[in-house]
């Protein structure tokens, strides 16, 4: 999984880790990852940089050369934020080389392995912000837009050779992502939600985890809001 090392990557890695998977946890430095995740038994930290393509293509395929590749998560993400009229093509570029263009990517090529031994879970790590409504991170919810839609194409093609695409899309949970938002916004989170609590991030890992089960093994093509309510259909 990408993004290994942040605040809803780890408590991932740990509740797939404690499901029986072997866990190949990628982040940017393998050092502070490998520190973050030495009590987890099954994991094992790698350092990726999702924005080199070439790079994830090698570590997927390395993932996949000592075993069957069952299960991909990208989850690793950036957040630019700024007044829309004030964004660079630099923001915009990472904003979607990380959150969208390196998910496209790192499925191709684990599913390449995946359609071949015909079985496999890709789940993308989306955001509530595809649904619209948040000022100064709109490169950032872009980006998250087009995973959920990549994640419904993604699906009906890979459908035939059993291979299920799904997106969660977490709404507020307490991560260094917070530390873009304005004032007010724990306020307007209670306003939004209709359960009045905040949400914890190893119930982002849980929904990781049943996505992963033979109990959603019907389940594809689905984006699954865990928000507290905050966005209904």
């Amino acid at each position: 999984m990408t993004g290994a090392a942040g605040g809803l990557g780890l408590p991932i890695v740990r509740r797939l880790a404690a499901d029986g998977f072997r866990v190949i946890a990628a982040d940017l430095d393998r050092a502070t990852t490998a520190a973050r995740i030495a009590d987890i038994d099954g994991a094992t930290a790698v350092e990726l940089d999702v924005a080199d393509v070439d790079a994830c293509r090698l570590a997927i395929d390395d993932a996949a050369s000592s075993g069957r590749l069952s299960v991909l998560v990208n989850n690793a993400a950036v957040f630019p934020s700024g007044p829309f009229v004030d964004m660079t093509t630099d923001d915009y570029d990472r904003a979607h080389a990380v959150n969208q263009r390196a998910y496209f990517f790192a499925a191709q090529a684990a599913a390449r392995h995946m359609t071949e031994q015909r079985h496999g879970t890709i789940i993308n790590i989306g955001s509530i912000t595809q649904h619209g409504g948040w000022p100064n991170i709109v490169a950032y919810s872009a980006a998250k837009g087009a995973a959920a839609a990549f994640t419904r194409a993604l699906a009906t093609e890979l459908g035939r050779f059993d291979v299920r695409v799904n997106c969660i899309a977490p709404g507020a949970f307490p991560t260094p992502a917070e530390d873009i938002q304005p004032d007010g916004y724990e306020t307007a989170i209670y306003a939004g939600q209709a359960l009045q609590r905040r949400g914890r991030v190893e119930e982002i890992a849980a929904a990781v985890s049943f996505l992963c089960s033979e109990d959603a093994a019907f389940i594809t093509g689905q984006t699954l809001n865990v928000d507290g309510g905050w966005k209904m259909a």
